[in-house]
């Protein structure tokens, strides 16, 4: 029989024999009632575990009958994310709307992992102590999402208002978006669409993947703006859906990953052989996947305004256009 003693941190849970060759982290989660698998799975890779005083650093590992496991809980975060000064470039406000172009490494919304130091709580000490927020919590109203290491053009809403439209008009895809991504090798045809649905990857949980059956239909349009010979090119995409990595699931998937990217490109592509060292180590090297926001158009949710914005490529994939553009490589 499982006991578990719920007083403060650490929870002590010890394991029956019904327990014995489950895995550790479904078990934990199971025996507290309080906490999802994935956050259980997230402590104990943190080291948080201990088993007989032994740390348990594998989420997979098999439970042991009689043993008392130990979970060192961290204290819990503030309930509201807090004001952060942290800079980001606006590319418009007003009384409904912000419009920035955020930095790549910025994560967009508290998280396990990322509690503080995002974009919400910049936002919140931008709009300083008087902002009324979105419903009954005092928030910016986060509409649509770009992932941690891809920069670009996001709109947040500053009212209610705002916020159910803007929210309405990513869901129906009553806008425009355009993102650049320079990837490995060269698209064909030079422009077109890429469909396949995408789901959670079945061997790998913290992927994505076109999946042959189930998962969420996706449609990506793309074209090739400039291509280098046969080995990069940059490519412009525009989603008629908004799957999780949609656009690095479906070049990845049709053999052109993003250039940097730490989840879909696993290995050194092909297009990568025989280039000048320089450039081939500046290409494998790049620190975070090579996509961009470029644009945004959208009505305002208030006035009916047709509105257009759009973000410069960031100083790093600049610089790394120029470098290939200065060493172009040969097939």
């Amino acid at each position: 029989m499982t006991q578990a003693t719920s007083a403060s941190s650490p929870l002590r849970i010890t394991a029956g024999t019904r327990d014995a060759g489950q895995r550790v982290d479904r078990f934990i989660a199971d025996a507290i009632g309080t906490l999802s698998r994935s956050r259980v799975k997230t402590l104990i890779e943190e080291g948080r575990l201990t088993a007989q005083g032994r740390p348990i650093t594998e989420p997979a590992d098999p439970v042991r009958a009689g043993a008392t496991y130990v979970l060192d809980l961290p204290p819990p975060a503030p309930a509201t994310p807090q004001a952060q000064s942290i800079p980001f470039p606006i590319l418009y406000e007003d009384d409904d709307l912000i419009v920035l172009d955020k930095p790549a490494g910025l994560v967009v919304h508290p998280a396990p992992g990322n509690p503080d130091g995002t974009l919400v709580n910049a936002l919140l000490a931008h709009v300083g102590p008087g902002f009324t927020g979105i419903g009954a919590e005092r928030r910016p109203g986060i509409v649509h999402r770009l992932d941690k290491d891809t920069s670009g053009v996001m709109v947040v809403a500053k009212t209610q208002l705002a916020n159910d439209k803007l929210t309405t008009a990513f869901a129906t895809r009553d806008l425009e978006r355009a993102y650049l991504a320079v990837v490995w090798g060269v698209p064909s045809p030079g422009s077109g669409e890429i469909e396949g649905a995408i789901g959670r990857d079945r061997r790998d949980r913290k992927r994505m993947a076109v999946l042959p059956s189930g998962g969420k239909p996706a449609l990506t349009r793309y074209r090739i703006l400039r291509a280098w010979n046969t080995r990069l090119s940059l490519v412009e995409c525009r989603l008629a859906t908004g799957r999780t990595h949609q656009i690095r699931v479906h070049l990845s998937a049709q053999g052109h990953p993003v250039v940097g990217d730490p989840l879909y490109l696993r290995r050194v592509p092909a297009a990568a052989r025989g280039l000048p060292a320089p450039l081939r180590g500046q290409l494998l090297d790049f620190p975070r996947q090579a996509l961009h926001a470029a644009s945004l158009g959208f009505t305002h949710p208030r006035t009916g305004e047709k509105l257009s914005f759009h973000a410069e490529l960031p100083p790093d994939m600049a610089a790394l256009i120029d470098a290939i553009d200065q060493n172009p490589p040969q097939d």
